[in-house]
């Protein structure tokens, strides 16, 4: 993946342009008015996945003739609703593999883009509160070594040295210690999309916004195009990466997913001075915060419980979130929250994602992503392109394949046993 040739985004251009009054700036993609009548492959979702589908598609397998359909603005939907989190501190091998491939793309994501995402690995760190809790996360550190991914577990000492606002005596849930994984940290979401759609055009990617699709074509089991709001589309091949939409769009398609929708919830506080420079995970509660570069602290919790399609959330979870984050640092009482809102979350029935092919062919899926869909963007798009492109599954994402479900393979990732409720 070649870095692009000049960026207007170097320090000469953005000097330049200062002392031009920035009237010389032009858009960073083409947003075509009206897609085209036929393409050969057509990406439904101009998200994160989407467009890093269509980036890999030109990139990787020069498929450039391509179009990405978004039903609003490009960056609105769940990538640029999310707590910015990215790292590969997970418990299955084949789950390590894969979100440690994408760690390694996110940490050259500007070098190859040319564009400033503010990638800050500044570590993250899940805490333990119970003997078995250690023991979980023990066993973890070492799949992760297995796989030669680097990790520490700490005692009580090192994690109030890295978080001083941690309260490590709570009387329920004291702090035993913490796993860390240093290169894990925030990368600034809504700069994602933009970079992905920079390159993507500039490589011959049509970007279609505000552009609904309203029907899923299909002929004698295979699919054909698509139905928008700007008329019919055809295409030789169709990928759905619409993240909680993905039932919606396989119901118009003739098929069910082995998934639901629900809301997660994110908060950000007042800015404040430098007082948190690490990514923190609470082990007896649902919660996790990190300070942005503005000073905000930015965190977020559980999904809500309901089913639903709204990107707001319910005040129930506020309550649950915010009274985890005052029992683990209590100072964060003295911050106004200033805003709230909401994602709308695919959730698999094993928690993990789906890139597949689908009952329909030359349909495929990339969703299902649950809480980890921002930290794989990069791989997400790699390995779906990878798919369309070849028409057989990369191996980085061999099991994340649909079939699972009917198969009995489903991921065990929490190491609790493959139950939908678990995670």
């Amino acid at each position: 993946m070649s870095a692009v040739a000049s960026s207007p985004y170097s320090l000469l251009g953005l000097a330049r342009e200062a002392l031009r009054g920035h009237a010389g700036w032009r858009p960073a993609w083409r947003s075509t008015a009206s897609p085209k009548a036929r393409y050969r492959v057509v990406v439904v979702g101009g998200g994160g996945h989407g467009l890093s589908t269509a980036y890999h598609l030109a990139v990787e397998h020069g498929i450039s003739d391509v179009a990405v359909i978004e039903k609003g603005p490009i960056g609105l939907g769940n990538v640029g609703r999310n707590t910015t989190i990215v790292r590969s501190n997970y418990f299955a091998a084949e789950n390590v593999r894969f979100y440690e491939h994408s760690l390694k793309l996110w940490e050259r994501f500007e070098q190859t883009h040319g564009f400033n995402a503010m990638v800050s690995q500044r570590g993250t760190l899940n805490l333990f509160h119970s003997d078995g809790q250690r023991d979980l996360f023990a066993r973890r550190a070492n799949q992760m070594r297995i796989e030669g991914v680097e990790c520490e577990v700490l005692d009580r000492a090192a994690v109030k040295r890295l978080a001083p606002l941690i309260e490590l005596d709570d009387t329920r849930f004291p702090v035993l210690g913490g796993f860390l994984q240093r290169r894990g940290g925030t990368v600034r979401h809504d700069a994602v999309p933009w970079a992905y759609a920079r390159s993507a055009s500039a490589r011959g990617v049509d970007i279609v916004e505000h552009c609904e699709v309203t029907g899923v074509r299909v002929d004698a089991g295979r699919v054909t195009g698509v139905e928008t709001t700007r008329g019919t589309v055809a295409a030789d091949k169709v990928v759905l990466c619409v993240a909680g939409d993905s039932s919606r769009l396989a119901a118009m398609a003739g098929f069910r997913l082995p998934m639901e929708t629900h809301v997660l919830q994110a908060f950000v506080t007042e800015a404040v001075k430098p007082c948190l420079d690490i990514v923190v995970t609470y082990g007896a509660g649902h919660f996790y915060v990190s300070q942005s570069d503005k000073g905000g602290l930015v965190f977020g919790g559980p999904t809500d419980g309901h089913n639903s399609y709204a990107q707001r959330g319910n005040l129930p979870v506020v309550e649950e979130v915010l009274s985890a984050g005052a029992t683990l640092m209590p100072r964060l009482k003295r911050l106004r929250v200033l805003r709230q809102w909401g994602g709308v979350m695919d959730m698999s029935m094993d928690g993990n994602p789906i890139v597949s092919a689908t009952p329909v062919e030359n349909l495929y899926l990339n969703g299902g992503w649950c809480y980890g869909g921002f930290k794989a963007v990069p791989a997400g798009g790699l390995c779906t392109a990878h798919l369309v492109a070849t028409g057989t599954p990369h191996s980085l994402a061999a099991h994340f394949g649909l079939t699972r479900f009917r198969e009995g393979r489903t991921i065990d990732e929490r190491g609790v046993g493959p139950y939908p409720w678990a995670h």
